[in-house]
């Protein structure tokens, strides 16, 4: 699907933009999905990621079955041309994400924080201590910063006609390591007073950016480059302060050759992180997926003849449906380490009185 530039601002007769990261070939569920339990609408994908605009709460969408995690959007628009653009040029584009637009960012921020507020069982509204988005290995950490922080000296900057933090952003041979202990001004709301209400209550934000670039983008630059830039951005335009271990926010960024998303996870787990699995088997959003083309109806016989750990039949029977008794799921495994692990989901979900396990082959 193409992926066409949208507002991802919030409308109060809308709904307001959020996306999902999905499992690849789950995009289709996934899409089902938002418009069933939310009444979704503008649902549209790209690969392993739904976009939806929704009224719904933050209890409602963790709800999300086909989902692995869920951000507030703040940007979605077309790819950076890398090919046509020197490195110089690539992240001067780049800082264009916040400078362009900083009203999207607060208005994101703002609804992150309503959401999680009206949430009765929301996790706190600082990020602390959350587990970091899933990285592949040497892939994409950015993340700016330590703590950019402290006093630039005005004669420092006369003297060599920049600041050490345009050197950082004009592409200095120190670009590529990590920013440690960095000097850098703590710059406040100055000309940007009048942005929004809220604003002030923003300033004191703590934030870290993680970045994933993929493709053609990955070659030109680093997931730590262009963290960087959106952070020095971020500090300049906010006056927010960045922290890499104990944020208030993440910011999520992925650039790649189709798309580039920018959004704030609203919750420290994945939603595919099920409380009722004890024992990790077969992915979860994968077994809803599979429990959810049998179509299950009342009366129905439910049986896996392979059952693993039994992941399939639990996230079945959670789903379809705990209200009809007359629905009946079984197991069969040959390997009693299965079948044990089986047992302790069964137990984890309070499902042993309605899946029944047993020891069988199928091929005989």
């Amino acid at each position: 699907m193409a992926v066409a530039q949208a507002d991802p601002g919030s409308d109060p007769a809308g709904g307001a933009r959020f996306f999902c990261t999905a499992g690849r070939g789950l995009e289709p569920f996934l899409m089902r999905e938002v418009r069933a339990r939310l009444e979704a609408t503008q649902v549209e994908y790209i690969s392993g990621k739904v976009f939806f605009t929704t009224c719904s709460d933050l209890p409602s969408m963790k709800k999300l079955k086909s989902a692995e995690r869920l951000f507030v959007l703040i940007k979605k628009q077309l790819p950076i041309a890398v090919s046509s653009l020197h490195k110089g040029k690539i992240l001067n584009e780049m800082q264009r994400f916040v400078n362009d637009d900083p009203g999207s960012w607060l208005e994101a921020i703002s609804l992150w924080k309503k959401l999680l507020e009206h949430d009765p069982k929301r996790e706190k509204v600082s990020q602390r201590d959350a587990n970091p988005l899933k990285r592949k290995a040497g892939e994409n950490e950015t993340i700016i910063a330590k703590k950019l922080k402290v006093e630039e000296k005005q004669e420092v900057a006369k003297d060599h006609g920049e600041s050490q933090e345009d050197k950082l952003l004009q592409g200095s041979p120190e670009q590529g390591e990590a920013v440690t202990r960095t000097e850098l001004q703590d710059h406040r709301l100055n000309s940007t007073t009048e942005k929004a209400a809220d604003a002030q209550d923003q300033e004191d934000l703590t934030f870290r950016v993680s970045c994933r670039c993929t493709g053609n983008v990955r070659k030109v630059i680093t997931g730590q480059e262009a963290g960087r830039v959106i952070g020095l951005a971020l500090m300049r335009q906010f006056g927010w302060k960045a922290d890499l271990r104990n944020p208030n926010i993440e910011i999520f960024m992925h650039l790649s050759d189709a798309y580039s998303v920018v959004g704030i996870p609203l919750l420290r787990m994945p939603l595919a992180s099920r409380t009722y699995i004890q024992t990790a088997g077969l992915r979860s959003t994968i077994a809803w997926a599979m429990a959810s083309i049998a179509e299950i109806k009342a009366g129905a016989l439910v049986l896996d003849p392979m059952c693993g750990l039994g992941t399939i039949l639990v996230e079945a029977a959670e789903e379809w449906p705990v209200s009809r008794k007359d629905v009946f799921y079984m197991g069969a495994d040959m390997s009693d380490a299965q079948l044990l692990g089986a047992c302790d989901n069964l137990k984890a979900a309070g499902l042993t009185d309605r899946i029944e396990l047993l020891k069988s082959s199928v091929t005989g």
